[in-house]
């Protein structure tokens, strides 16, 4: 038996060396050497229930953890050296271990297979991340909910299949997008309960022959709950499907405000401009300033998009249990963390310092805008809304026939319409009325944006906690 095969983990039953180009192809510690802490917070916490099941003893177990200790001092200085044959975390972290403390190494993996050790990491690991990205995501929501208690009067155009539909208050723009990302905090929430689940204790498909107090390796590692089948537990990896289609969706979200962001700051809008520093330029014309800040938002989607989509086929074609396909899963989880990780950081950075023009904002608005409004008044005089928006509709038709603005009809026009119309029409054309109109709760109203901001700020206290 070759030497490179006896000291891997499986090497036993092989004979002669692998080929390098299969060695290299099989390997995972290029990524997989992230989950370092992971991979020994879950070695210490078996050591201990493999001492109280008597299969090491406890000087055993005191050196297996202060070997551990040292092993992570080294990776936490990034002196840790990562050497041929190390083809995975696991296998880099057991031959340190033997280098610093010899044979009593060989013991840790006593009952435990990879199967279940890296399904272990990998939602130890995934839970730390979960809670980084909530913080980013609660940090992005406050900014955004304070932006708007501050800017709750500047009225602008909201928009319907890309036309101007009605007035709004811009704060009720912000807490729209806020409102979506705080269901993603929430969504999170709920896949980590689900993630903090221990494998641990499942060996490779059969689970363990020995006395391993799972409860003890739940306690240790903080899980909340033990795997029920240990066939579920090392082949599943819902979790991670899971996790992969929130970050589709929550950068959906953050697409799609992006995409809006992208408009209002164009010459046509000018509703708005990024900062200099969320913002890049031409390498031909001088005069551009390009918000690819808001681009690279949304392109990066596409990219969590397809991490999710490639994941799920891979999935899909699987037998029962641990099959050597799943190594694919952490490369997606982990570039789909940093991914959200780094365009959560980058819209908080967009939002927290972009200007505001808020006398274009106003002077976009237009009194076609307020057509609804006119159905509305004719409704408060008794006449049914559908007649009333087909007169609404006729009144608009008068105003293009006439190509005037629809405010400049007079009253005459307006009665030759309906005879409802009276000279108090005149109170419609006035926008700061027409959105304190929606006083209902979630609508554009002064009120009901108030109530939202509070809402809002009770919901991110409640999660800071």
């Amino acid at each position: 038996m070759a030497n490179s095969e006896g000291n891997k983990l499986w090497g036993g039953r092989f004979v002669g060396a692998t080929d390098p180009i299969m060695e290299k192809f099989n390997a995972s510690i290029a990524y997989d050497q992230r989950m370092w802490d992971a991979d020994i917070r879950g070695s210490k916490a078996y050591v201990k229930a493999l001492e109280k099941a008597k299969l090491v003893t406890t000087e055993e177990m005191n050196r297996i953890l202060q070997g551990m200790d040292q092993i992570s001092e080294e990776w936490s200085k990034g002196v840790f050296v990562i050497k041929p044959g190390d083809e995975d975390i696991h296998t880099a972290n057991e031959r340190r271990l033997k280098e610093l403390i010899g044979e009593p190494a060989g013991k840790l993996h006593t009952g435990r297979s990879r199967n279940d050790q890296v399904v272990t990491d990998m939602r130890l690991w995934l839970r730390d991340a979960i809670a980084t990205l909530k913080e980013n995501a609660l940090q992005l929501i406050s900014t955004m909910v304070e932006r708007a208690a501050v800017e709750i009067d500047v009225l602008f155009p909201g928009y319907t299949h890309m036309q101007r539909a009605q007035p709004i208050r811009w704060s009720h723009w912000i807490l729209s997008h806020a409102v979506a990302l705080s269901r993603d905090v929430d969504h999170l929430q709920e896949i980590k309960r689900r993630v903090n689940v221990l494998p641990l204790g499942s060996g490779a498909i059969a689970g363990t022959p020995f006395v391993i107090d799972r409860e003890l390796l739940r306690a240790e590692l903080e899980f909340d709950d033990i795997s029920i089948n240990s066939m579920d537990a090392t082949g599943q990896r819902d979790f991670v499907a899971e996790f992969l289609f929130w970050a589709s969706l929550c950068l959906t979200h953050l697409s799609k405000m992006a995409e809006d962001l992208m408009l209002y700051s164009t010459k046509e809008f000018s509703f708005l401009a990024l900062s200099d520093a969320y913002s890049t330029g031409s390498s031909l014309m001088p005069q551009k300033k390009n918000a690819d800040s808001l681009e690279l938002i949304r392109s990066k989607a596409g990219r969590v998009f397809g991490r999710c989509a490639g994941f799920m086929m891979t999935l899909k074609g699987l037998p029962s249990t641990y099959n050597k396909d799943l190594q694919e899963d952490k490369e997606a989880m982990f570039d789909c963390y940093d991914t959200v990780h780094a365009v959560l950081q980058v819209t908080t950075g967009v939002m927290s310092t972009l200007k505001i023009n808020q006398s274009v904002m106003e002077a976009a608005l237009s009194p076609d805008m307020l057509a609804t409004d006119l159905a509305y008044y004719l409704v408060r005089k008794g006449m049914a809304f559908r007649e009333a928006h087909g007169v609404s509709g006729k009144a608009v038709f008068v105003a293009e026939a006439k190509n005037i603005p629809l405010s400049q009809l007079t009253v005459e026009d307006l009665a030759a319409v309906s005879p409802l119309f009276e000279s108090d029409v005149s109170s419609v054309w006035d926008y700061s009325s027409s959105v304190e109109q929606y006083s209902a709760p979630g609508g554009t109203a002064k009120s009901s944006v108030t109530a939202q901001v509070d809402h809002l700020r009770n919901w991110l206290r409640k999660h800071a906690q």
